[in-house]
């Protein structure tokens, strides 16, 4: 079977398509790789917040998702972080792939002691949820809104920010581990929810490719990132909303810890875990928690 591959056009995204190309051919597959742009790739000089003012997400899908339904492509591949929870109508997630490293990490520019950053150094991402988490801990640094691929933002080391916050999956699968200087603990740097994983998708009514899809699924990703989407869902997560939500199985073990971060506007920020054997338990606790109003809060 011939499966028209979606994809957005940068390095890494080239990079996770040719993933998922290669194993669809090692089971048979033909695979043509078509190349959209989106608008979150247009627009490079503005925070992914100041772009999409309704809070909608889909800024790195919805041009992809458009050639889905419109039958110029049969699959669609996402970072899934950049998915948004509600998919339009007649689009499905067909698969969530092995996770590669969830985690954030820190790449400190050369020359800088990376135990004891400067009171002023410059941090750099794009993201309202790193910055709102680093705030919290460095009160007296400044974040520098850095945009654009994984290679742009590292040659912004050292002229633009003194160090960089990033998705470790993306370093890993561009070669560039050995630029990490610290590991960020998921407990506390919150990921995004299906940080590290890809996701696929396809139309609901097409049952080839859904199958396809299938292929590459990874039960226990498939288990924590549906989780953790559930709580983006739930708190109405966007762009415009610091949120992380974050789901990991013990090896060997049927034991899940769910860690959420929360910093709805007019609230302070929110950090709670949970840990046990059903995750729907969890997810139900931790949006309870997160969702209902402090006390003196308007409800």
């Amino acid at each position: 079977m011939k499966l028209r591959v979606g994809t957005r056009g940068s390095a890494l995204a080239l990079a996770q398509t040719a993933w998922v190309r290669d194993r669809w051919q090692r089971a048979g597959h033909e695979v043509e790789v078509v190349v959209l742009e989106t608008r979150g790739d247009q627009v490079r000089d503005r925070r992914l917040h100041e772009i999409d003012k309704t809070g909608s997400q889909g800024l790195f899908t919805k041009e992809l998702e458009e050639a889905l339904l419109g039958g110029r492509i049969d699959a669609a591949v996402h970072s899934l972080k950049d998915l948004p929870s509600t998919l339009p109508p007649g689009c499905v997630l067909g698969a969530v792939t092995a996770r590669e490293d969830p985690r954030d990490a820190l790449v400190v520019a050369p020359g800088l002691d990376p135990k004891e950053l400067p009171a002023d150094a410059r941090i750099g991402t794009s993201s309202l949820r790193r910055e709102a988490i680093w705030r919290t801990a460095y009160p007296t640094h400044e974040i520098a809104g850095v945009r654009g691929n994984l290679d742009t933002r590292l040659r912004k080391l050292g002229t633009e920010a003194d160090a960089l916050i990033l998705a470790a999956a993306g370093l890993h699968r561009m070669g560039q581990a050995d630029r990490v200087t610290r590991y960020l603990h998921p407990g506390w740097m919150v990921p995004s929810p299906g940080q590290g994983a890809l996701g696929i998708e396809v139309r609901a009514d097409d049952g080839d490719s859904l199958a396809a899809a299938e292929l590459l699924s990874d039960a226990t990703a498939h288990a924590a990132c549906s989780a953790e989407r559930a709580v983006l869902a739930a708190c109405g997560g966007s762009c415009q909303i610091p949120l992380g939500a974050y789901v990991a199985r013990e090896d060997d073990q049927d034991i899940w810890d769910l860690y959420v971060y929360y910093a709805p506007p007019g609230r302070g920020a929110i950090s709670v875990s949970w840990r046990g054997t059903d995750l729907s338990v969890g997810v139900g606790w931790v949006v309870g928690e997160v969702t209902e109003p402090a006390e003196g809060d308007p409800a």
